[in-house]
C-alpha cells in the first residue's frame, strides 16, 4: 500500500463515546440497508431456540478415546463448517486463567489515558498498533470500534516494541496467549483435514507448515454507542485469510452470523472459542466449507472487547483446492492464486470483486 497516511483526522471512538455525546456523528451512519434495524429477516435473532445458535464441539470428546464420542463430534464439526462456516470449541486447552488474564490485561490499556495509547498509533501501511479505521478511502463511512492489531508469525514479522508495553504483564501475556490459540489452531485445521478425506497434515502443510504459516491478532474494542440502531461495530463481512480464532466477549453479546436469509446473533459459551472458516479454506475445500459473512453490532449501555486470531497461509503459497476434492461432477471452483494476490485483488476490487468471486464459484454447484 503506498499510502502511508490516513486521509482524514483520527478520531477514536472511545474518546466520542466517552465524551457524552447523544447522537453519533455523520461518518458512523450506515445506509439504511446496513443497518441492524433493517437486516435481512432477522426474528431468530432473538430466539432461545437452541437449534438455531451456533453448533459446540466439545474437543475433549475427539481426544477422549471414546470413538463414538469422537465420531459424533468429527461429524458435528463437518456440519458446521458445511452448514454454518462457524462453530464453536470447548474444552479446546487453552487455560481459562490465561484468558481471562489476556482479557483484563487489554481492557486494562484500552482504558489508559488516550496519549498513553497514541504512542502506538497505527499507519494503513501495515496496520499494526492502535487503530480506528480500516482502508484509507476518504469520506468513507466508518464502524463504530477501536482496536490494536499485531502480528506474531512469522517471526520476521513479530516486532514486540510496537507491542503495548503497560500494563507491564501485557507483553508476556499477549506471547503467553498467542501461542496457545495458535496451537490451538493446529489441531483445529488436523480435524478439518480428516474431515475433508484429506491426510490429517493436509491444511496446515498448504498453511505452509508450523513455521511457515501466518498469524495476526486484532483487539476489537466497541465503546457504548448512543444510537446502535444507525451504525455497527464491524461492517458485514466474511475473513479474507484461513480460519479466525475468535475470543468473544463473555457478558455481552454482538457478533451475529449471516444463516441464510437471517443475521444470528451469537450466543457466546463463557471461555469458548468461535472459530470460522475464512475464505482460503472455503477455497482449498473447494466450496465445501463456507466462509460466511459476519457483523458486530453495538451497545447503548455496555462496552464490549474480542480478541482475533487471524489464522493464515503463507503469503507466497499458491492456494487452490485439493486436488482430492476436485471431480468431474464438482470442478475446481478457483484458480490458483498466492494469498497475497488474493489480498491485493480483494483490495484493488473491493467488496464486489470479492463477491464475485464467491458468486462464481456457488453458481458452479
Amino acid at each position: 500500500m503506498l499510502c502511508q497516511d490516513w486521509p482524514e483526522p483520527i478520531t477514536r471512538v472511545q474518546t466520542l463515546s466517552e465524551s457524552g455525546i447523544t447522537s453519533i456523528p455523520e461518518c458512523y451512519i450506515k445506509p439504511e440497508s446496513q443497518r441492524p434495524t433493517n437486516p435481512i429477516s432477522s426474528n431468530k435473532a432473538s430466539s432461545n431456540d437452541e437449534d438455531i445458535n451456533i453448533p459446540i464441539i466439545d474437543m475433549q470428546n475427539l481426544y477422549g478415546g471414546d470413538e463414538r464420542l469422537r465420531e459424533a463430534a468429527l461429524r458435528r464439526m463437518s456440519e458446521a463448517c458445511r452448514e454454518w462456516g462457524f462453530f464453536q470449541v470447548v474444552n479446546h486447552g487453552v487455560s481459562h486463567e490465561l484468558i481471562k488474564s489476556v482479557r483484563e490485561a487489554w481492557l486494562e490499556f484500552f482504558n489508559q489515558p488516550i496519549e498513553v495509547k497514541e504512542v502506538y498509533a497505527n499507519l494503513p501501511n501495515t496496520y499494526e498498533g492502535y487503530g480506528s479505521r480500516l482502508g484509507v478511502k476518504k469520506g468513507a463511512i466508518l464502524d463504530w470500534s477501536d482496536y490494536f492489531f499485531l502480528h506474531y508469525m512469522p517471526s520476521s514479522l513479530k516486532d514486540q516494541s510496537k507491542w503495548p508495553s503497560f500494563p507491564t504483564s501485557l507483553r508476556n501475556t499477549i506471547d503467553d496467549y498467542s501461542k496457545e490459540v495458535v496451537k490451538l489452531g493446529g489441531k483445529i485445521l488436523e480435524l478439518m483435514s480428516l474431515n475433508l478425506g484429506l491426510s490429517q497434515d493436509y491444511l496446515l502443510n498448504a498453511f505452509g507448515g508450523e513455521s511457515g504459516l501466518g498469524a495476526c491478532l486484532r483487539v476489537n474494542f466497541y465503546p457504548k454507542c448512543p444510537q446502535p440502531d444507525l451504525t455497527l461495530g464491524l461492517s458485514s463481512h466474511s475473513d479474507p485469510g484461513g480460519m479466525t480464532l475468535l475470543l468473544p466477549d463473555d457478558s455481552v453479546s454482538g457478533l451475529q452470523v449471516r444463516k441464510g436469509e437471517d443475521w444470528i446473533t451469537v450466543k457466546h459459551v463463557p471461555n469458548a472459542f468461535l472459530i470460522n472458516i475464512a475464505d482460503q479454506i472455503q477455497i482449498m475445500s473447494n466450496a465445501i466449507y463456507k466462509s460466511v459473512d459476519h457483523r458486530v453490532i453495538v451497545n447503548p449501555n455496555k462496552e464490549r472487547l474480542s480478541l482475533a486470531m487471524f489464522y493464515n497461509p503463507n503469503g507466497n503459497l499458491l492456494i487452490q483446492p485439493a486436488k482430492e476434492l476436485v471431480t468431474k461432477e464438482r470442478p475446481a471452483l478457483y484458480s490458483p492464486m498466492t494469498f497475497n494476490e488474493y489480498r491485493l485483488y480483494i483490495r484493488t476490487m473491493g467488496l464486489k470483486g470479492k463477491a464475485q468471486l464467491v458468486e462464481s464459484s456457488t453458481s458452479q454447484i
